[in-house]
């Protein structure tokens, strides 16, 4: 099997939930926030269900997640919010968030008429309605978009390579940034837009990298042993989130993993770990999850019962 082919597997089957949960259990997903201040992780709410990848709203009032392809909007309490309306858009994965300015919602989501795994990324108002497509190939995974909203970033497999590529926030014709052999994935726009930040298998170990917004000087921002996925900007522009795998898993993001968030310093590129090690990984913090203030972020921990 070609490499190229080796590490898309990978990446397929780390989306296939039901794949890496042994037969006869089941997930339960604890949603938590962790304070800057304090340096505590407090539980929001604990359920006998799978859901993932938490956004904090805009206006601070509620989290957003994903689970068995629907939207949810959850308190800050825990309380079921009911349904983020998406319209006919109804698989939705753990790839979504809002715009800086809350005005929009984007999402990524198969379509019922493709059998094999397809992921489409979608626009829609933040208080819901019938979603526009944005981009018309499949595999497509939003990760970010521009400060002024006007360019969204996203992972996508384009002849047989994942790697990151830029669109109009209205649509059209799709701009790839990175052309490195392997994995590039999760982009993030930094808040003052002179960034964008990846993870990348560009030197045979995940790691986080950052570039400019069209994909030049490119630059790592981490270099240890651990498989590093995912910096989601603080607003204050100063430092990041991670998820770390302890162990490496190449290219693959899998669930049911021991992982840990770290924080990343934009400035010295050192790291702190904020938790220790817990049972986590695909859905734990797949896309920006930082209150509007920058103090707290929320993630999912996950359990077999």
């Amino acid at each position: 099997m070609k490499a190229s082919s080796l590490f898309i597997s990978l990446l397929t089957l780390s989306f296939s939930l039901h794949a890496q949960v042994p037969e006869g259990k089941t997930v339960i997903s604890s949603l938590y926030v962790y304070d800057m201040a304090t340096g505590q992780s407090n539980m929001v709410t604990r359920e006998l269900r799978h859901f993932e990848a938490p956004n904090w709203s805009r206006d601070g009032k509620y989290f957003l997640i994903n689970a068995y392809g629907k939207l949810e909007k959850m308190s800050m309490t825990g309380d079921r919010m009911g349904y983020f309306n998406t319209g006919s858009v109804q698989d939705c994965n753990n790839d979504h968030g809002f715009s800086f300015d809350g005005k929009n919602l984007f999402i990524s989501s198969g379509k019922p008429s493709i059998k094999e795994h397809s992921s489409f990324i979608f626009k829609v108002p933040s208080g819901g309605g019938e979603p526009v497509q944005l981009t018309p190939t499949t595999p497509s995974y939003w990760h970010g978009v521009s400060p002024d909203g006007k360019t969204i970033v996203y992972c996508a497999a384009r002849n047989g390579n994942y790697d990151v590529y830029a669109m109009s926030s209205e649509g059209g014709e799709e701009k790839r940034l990175t052309s490195t052999e392997g994995l590039d994935d999760g982009p993030e726009y930094s808040p003052d837009g002179k960034y964008i930040y990846i993870n990348s298998f560009r030197t045979g170990h995940m790691q986080i990298w950052r570039m400019a917004p069209d994909g030049s000087n490119p630059e790592q921002m981490t270099f240890d042993d651990k498989s590093n996925w995912f910096a989601h900007i603080n607003p204050n522009n100063k430092v990041a989130t991670i998820i770390s795998y302890d162990e490496d898993q190449v290219q693959a993001h899998p669930f049911g993993k021991q992982v840990r968030i770290r924080l990343l310093d934009l400035q010295t590129k050192k790291i702190k770990d904020l938790t220790g090690p817990f049972f986590g990984g695909q859905g734990t913090i797949n896309v920006p999850s930082w209150n509007p203030e920058g103090t707290k972020f929320a993630y999912v921990k996950y359990e077999l019962f």
